[in-house]
């Protein structure tokens, strides 16, 4: 039989509460509050990706994931949903789950095989900098009245090592040939579920919006640590709405960064990043000028894993209890493609900081009209 009021957790054993609520219970009565996990693993000559994300949506009773993999162009992805009381406990749904082997040092990601697409992995991310918190990203609606984002996000830099299987062939990885990116959030979130049909809401595609996050980093030709440079902008109509940005060191130290001024190019027909530079404002006069560019074709779209609506359905969604599926896609490029599965991705980027080299990723939406970048209103899509 189901509790009626709170559930007793496992994670009650431990002293770690901070509210009179057990775990089941959390701070925002919101159908929007979520806690993620997101893990964008790559191989550094830039032949193949790994994307893996999970959600749990304690308001609305769901926990989903998606993992997949970008080779090239093509793009394949699994999708599981279910009900988040049938195993509260577990950090995973259908054939995907995630291991904290070492908390902020080593986790482990696994996609089983499975009956949707003829895809596996099972990879270990081991840190090679300390977790970054991000500044708070704390948002109204346009009427200044509803909290439309109060999320709380931190992010971190590794190498990966495992082996991924595609169409029966096994790829090995390793850690001196693949590194990638991580983060966890928490708190309620944006374009979580369907829109209220009843709540007025801006439409994007009427707006000129630009949404850049990257985290980049960098080894010193001198040999001294290594370090990150990490950005995250929201800009609509001429105006910033989120910004947050530091500098962030190995030993833990983050200097914030106050903005950025970019020089980039996008494809006009993908609105993919082709490169260019970004300048940073790091106060008192001081800039860092970041040269970044793609390292291939790699670049796994989120829309595939629900973020702003897929093929009618969203990250969050109620799908009942054991949910799965996916598909696969020959080219991203394709331009009915590429609207079905919007243009944020996690692009694969080199990275270079004067005589100091690396790699990032670099996730991007640029809608409406752009003179600068060469981007017209009539070729615009989410």
């Amino acid at each position: 039989m189901r509790q009626p009021m709170q559930l007793i957790t496992p994670a009650d054993e431990y002293p770690i509460h901070q509210t009179p609520d057990t775990f089941a219970t959390v701070s925002h009565a919101d159908i929007a509050w979520t806690e993620k996990i997101w893990l964008s693993l790559f191989a550094l000559d830039g032949s193949l990706q790994i994307d893996v994300g999970l959600g749990k949506y304690h308001n609305r009773n769901v926990i989903d994931g998606f993992a997949g993999i970008s080779r090239g162009v093509e793009q394949i992805t699994v999708r599981a949903s279910t009900e988040l009381d049938v195993d509260p406990e577990r950090i995973g749904v259908g054939p995907i789950d995630y291991e904290i082997i070492e908390p902020m040092r080593t986790v482990r990601a696994v996609l089983r095989e499975n009956d949707v697409q003829p895809i596996s992995f099972d990879v270990t991310f081991t840190a090679i900098l300390p977790p970054y918190l991000e500044r708070k990203d704390a948002q109204r609606g346009a009427d200044g009245f509803r909290i439309a984002s109060d999320l709380r996000r931190f992010h971190q830099a590794g190498t990966v090592s495992g082996w991924v299987v595609i169409d029966g062939e096994r790829i090995e990885i390793t850690d001196d040939t693949w590194m990638g990116y991580r983060d966890r959030s928490w708190g309620v979130r944006m374009d979580v579920g369907a829109p209220a049909p009843d709540v007025k809401a801006p439409n994007r595609m009427e707006q000129d919006f630009i949404l850049t996050w990257s985290p980049m980093f960098f080894r010193p030709a001198d040999g001294s640590a290594p370090y990150e440079i990490h950005h995250y902008l929201q800009w609509v109509d001429g105006e910033v709405h989120y910004f947050s940005g530091f500098v962030n060191y190995a030993d833990g130290r983050q200097e914030p960064l106050h903005g950025a001024v970019d020089d980039l190019k996008y494809d006009p027909a993908t609105r993919r990043l082709l490169g260019g530079t970004m300048n940073f404002d790091a106060g008192w006069g001081k800039e860092r000028v970041v040269e970044i560019a793609p390292v291939s074709d790699v670049g796994f779209h989120l829309g595939t894993a629900n973020y702003f609506g897929f093929k009618g359905d969203r990250h969050g969604s109620w799908h009942g209890v054991d949910h799965l599926d996916g598909e696969r896609y020959a080219d991203m490029t394709d331009r009915a493609t590429i609207l079905e599965a919007h243009q944020l991705r996690d692009c694969v980027i080199r990275t270079q900081e004067g005589d100091a080299t690396g790699y990032g990723i670099f996730e991007s939406i640029v809608i409406g009209e752009h003179p600068r970048y060469g981007l017209s209103r009539a070729d615009s899509f989410l």
